[in-house]
């Protein structure tokens, strides 16, 4: 616990992508006070032209109240 899942676009490096994972994996153990062995991340790729459809409608905008870290703009 907890498992994390980044939705992005493609086109990041694996040397990047590996950066994030190991930061977040870094924060997440900090704040709650757990060992990284215990947190999971995923990379999920999502194409911009499907990133309205598969992301932004079902994630963001049907979940808005749930978010703690709102987009800076709306689609």
């Amino acid at each position: 616990m907890p498992h994390v899942i980044v939705k992005l676009w493609p086109g990041r490096s694996e040397e990047l992508k590996k950066k994030l994972a190991d930061q977040i994996a870094k924060d997440v153990s900090e704040i709650f006070n757990k060992s990284e062995d215990s947190v999971s991340i995923a990379m999920e790729e999502i194409s911009p032209d499907d990133w309205a459809k598969q992301v932004y409608e079902p994630e963001i905008k049907a979940n808005w109240d749930k978010l703690y870290k709102k987009p800076g703009y709306t689609m």
